[in-house]
């Protein structure tokens, strides 16, 4: 079969979903047509026209970069149903109406391409009804794919069958959405609101029932059920105020309207919450009317009393006994919870049982594994881990009977028992639904591996699971040093291949940031790379790339031997970034999430950049009152005189203010796209949708420039702006300072910055060197790390995590 190419998709409805996913396609380079009704007044493309152009106000922002709204072409279904002819994949995604739904596939019918896939985006109607719209050349072209809100951050993508869907087509989206679009497949059972709603939504509601019976504050329970649960930081409460409590009370409509007691034992707890029904009655939709179950007033946020209906002072923490106990080893802690006196405690256990119990009951209906309700649990709702997973890792057949125990006394939310098969010899022998051989299918009886199509062949590390023995990225192949700082290995010891042939440098400092042993380990990288390897890929498995200079370890040295051993230290890591620039091998920096002041001079300092998608790179050490000391200001001067080379304009100045001001400003891009913006990656370098792709591109990358005779570049001078460009800066600054847009401090560091981008004291055009520039920076840097206002800021840095403004 050939290779299924998907050179432009179109998408139905520019509603909040609709508009979302085709920005979002626009991220990934996918041309996009977006449909929606004809306008009544104006121009017939008015309304996707209005859509199109709010997604440059939405926050977070849906796209990359603001100006790629421009990309979208706006289509109506009255003018435009013949540009559907040009599409490989049309999504559908109007409003959660079948009737509506049925009557636009009968109308869109006719004008599909013959090999076109058709899917649509509801989050919880029947796949199989839907398809009942479509004549019978189009049904085996026919699935549902169910994005997460907002698209382009939520890793989760859906995908449902329906009993005469071709099996192909779901493999050839699966690698489509997965590679193209960076996303996390699950395939899901065409039943109501699918696997991750189905468990979440009924999770969240058994959460607010279990808030009832125990009489807890909103706050209380949004600190015990986030992060230190290992959830989403926003908790339950939060949560569902980003959602829209709207759509919640949808998703809600949509369990109750589709189930039934018989279908499910959990009906009566599904009923709409009295505060939810409230809320919505008062027009409180959450974030999006900036009220909901909190509201912010001012600096404070306040939290919705039910009794009152009113606004109340929050920010009520738990009690720290149970902050305690979740830290504790899961078997342990699932123990204390379940005997623990309190009502904290007693609510704990009884919201992780349910989930337990209800993922138990409904996995033969929802998926086809217990993979596939663990990864959707961690991608959808941003758990650390799936309930199978926690209930695996406590201990199988100990959490089993204590839930029993619980559903025997009546304390449960259903009578139903837990179902056989988490009993049976198979799963209790192998401790739990997750092995090295797959994950428990309860249909089959077997544990099955999880799909292995061509397109995971690309993700050395696949996302793993508790229990399937699945390679780890700190242990995997051939290490050939390592440290506390640094990892320097290989996945193999084949020199021929491309897993072989290039080494890899893992950064094991928290939060990658970096001291003095990840500057000897990198050295140490590029000594080994030239004598025996083809390049050099700097790759960490996890967020973030790094946070930058290590400011924790570079203290003690500055209060025992003063700026002299700061001065000694910024040496040191300048030679480390030109010994990578000028390394005789490529070396390229495969980012994935921060790469921030030191971070982002890794990066820039690396011959080749391939960036995930979701990668914020910048210079932001203004934010704690220093200036860029390990080269970041001399790339920027060398940009600029790079760029001006290619120019007609042969004046510097226009080509350094863009660079100055993401200094001077500490901008940081928003998205590899925007960094690229901001001149932080190249048009040579390449980014990646799928974060867990990054290696394997970036192996490929440096294998590719190493075999394609690649040698680094030749030293050289280069003009800088002088001090005619320091005054021009200047006087813009100080009219900054004087119309209090700035601090005396924020004009005297981005005073420093103008100095060394435009090369001292110096006439404008005069050559220098990279050496020249660093060691201007190095002054610049050691000047503000004794001043007391930069320090104010640092001590701010480090004891709050935020950025101090004086």
């Amino acid at each position: 079969m050939s290779r299924f190419q998907v050179r432009k998709v179109a998408v139905l409805g520019a509603g909040v979903m609709g508009a979302q996913i085709a920005a979002h396609l626009v991220n990934v380079k996918v041309p996009v047509v977006l449909f929606d009704l004809p306008a009544k007044e104006g121009p017939k493309n008015g309304i996707v026209q209005k859509a199109v152009d709010n997604l440059k106000k939405l926050k977070p922002s849906p796209l990359g970069v603001a100006d790629d709204a421009a990309l979208i072409q706006a289509a109506n279904y009255e003018e435009n149903l013949g540009l559907l002819g040009e599409c490989d994949l049309v999504i559908e995604a109007i409003a959660e109406r079948m009737d509506w739904k049925l009557d636009l596939y009968k109308k869109i019918a006719p004008h599909v391409a013959k090999h076109a896939i058709v899917a649509s985006n509801t989050s919880g109607l029947s796949i199989t009804k839907l398809s009942e719209a479509l004549p019978a050349e189009i049904k085996p072209r026919f699935c549902g794919i169910h994005f997460f809100n907002p698209p382009r951050y939520m890793y989760l993508v859906e995908l449902i069958a329906t009993p005469t869907t071709q099996p192909a087509i779901l493999d050839q989206l699966e690698t489509f959405v997965t590679s193209s679009l960076g996303k996390g497949v699950v395939r899901a059972k065409d039943t109501p609101n699918f696997i991750a709603n189905r468990v979440g939504i009924a999770g969240m509601l058994a959460t607010m029932k279990e808030v009832e019976n125990y009489g807890l504050s909103y706050d209380v329970v949004d600190d015990l059920t986030g992060k230190k649960l290992g959830r989403a930081s926003s908790g339950t409460f939060r949560t569902a105020d980003v959602v829209g409590l709207d759509t919640m009370a949808h998703v809600i409509k949509t369990l109750q309207d589709n189930l039934d007691e018989k279908s499910d034992s959990f009906y009566g707890s599904f009923g709409t919450p009295a505060v939810l029904k409230t809320l919505i009655e008062m027009g409180n939709l959450g974030q999006k009317s900036k009220a909901g179950f909190y509201k912010k007033v001012g600096r404070d946020i306040l939290r919705f009393d039910l009794e009152g209906k009113d606004y109340v002072p929050g920010g009520e923490k738990a009690d720290a006994v149970y902050e305690r106990m979740l830290k504790k080893p899961a078997g342990e802690r699932l123990k204390l919870l379940r005997n623990a006196e309190g009502k904290q405690g007693q609510f704990l256990w009884a919201i992780l049982r349910n989930s337990f119990h209800y993922a138990a009951v409904h996995l033969a209906t929802i998926a086809e594994t217990a993979a596939d309700v663990d990864l959707a649990m961690r991608w959808g709702f941003g758990m650390k881990q799936g309930p199978f997973e926690l209930w695996q890792e406590a201990g199988w057949l100990e959490v089993a009977k204590m839930v029993q125990a619980d559903i025997d006394a009546g304390k449960a939310l259903s009578k139903e028992p837990l179902p056989k098969w988490v009993f049976s010899d198979a799963v209790v022998k192998a401790g739990g639904v997750h092995t090295p051989q797959g994950s428990y299918n309860p249909t089959t009886g077997k544990f099955q591996p999880r799909r292995q199509l061509p397109v995971y062949q690309l993700q050395y590390f696949r996302e793993s699971l508790l229990g399937d023995g699945s390679p780890k990225y700190k242990s995997a192949g051939i290490t050939l040093h390592e440290d506390e700082a640094i990892r320097l290995w290989t996945l193999d010891g084949n020199r021929a291949s491309v897993t072989g042939s290039v080494l890899i440098a893992s950064i094991k400092s928290k939060m990658h940031a970096i001291g003095p042993g990840v500057v000897e380990g990198l050295v140490r990288a590029v000594e080994i790379a030239e004598q025996d390897y083809q390049g050099l890929v700097i790759w960490s498995g996890d967020e973030p790339f790094s946070v930058g200079a290590d400011l924790q370890a570079t203290l003690p040295a500055f209060m025992v031997a003063g700026v002299g051993a700061i001065e000694g230290a910024e040496h040191e890591m300048q030679q480390m970034m030109l010994r990578l620039r000028y390394a005789s091998v490529p070396v390229v920096s495969a980012i994935r999430g921060m790469a921030l002041g030191g971070g982002c001079e890794l990066a820039v300092y690396s011959q080749r950049r391939v960036a995930a998608m979701e990668s914020y790179i910048g210079l932001v050490e203004v934010g704690v009152g220093l200036v860029p000391g390990a080269g970041g200001l001399t790339y920027i001067a060398r940009r600029a005189a790079e760029n001006a080379a290619f120019s007609t304009n042969k004046e510097l100045l226009p080509f350094l203010t863009d660079g100055f001001t993401a200094a001077a400003m500490a901008k940081v891009g928003t998205s590899a796209l925007e960094s690229r913006k901001l001149g932080y990656l190249l048009d040579s370098d390449v980014i990646v949708p799928n974060k867990d792709e990054l290696l394997y591109v970036a192996l490929n990358e440096a294998k590719a420039m190493y075999q394609g005779g690649w040698r680094a570049p030749l030293k050289r001078l280069f003009p800088v702006a002088g001090r005619s460009g320091i005054a021009t800066i200047k006087g813009q600054l100080v009219n900054m300072r004087d119309g209090g847009f700035i601090s005396q401090h924020d004009f005297h560091i981005a005073s420093l910055i103008a100095e060394v981008v435009c090369g001292g004291d110096v006439d404008a055009n005069t050559l220098v060197s990279e050496e020249y520039l660093m060691a201007l920076e190095r002054k610049a840097f050691c000047s503000l790390i004794v001043h007391p206002k930069t320090q104010e800021r640092i001590l701010g840095m480090l004891n709050t995590g935020k950025p101090v403004r004086n």
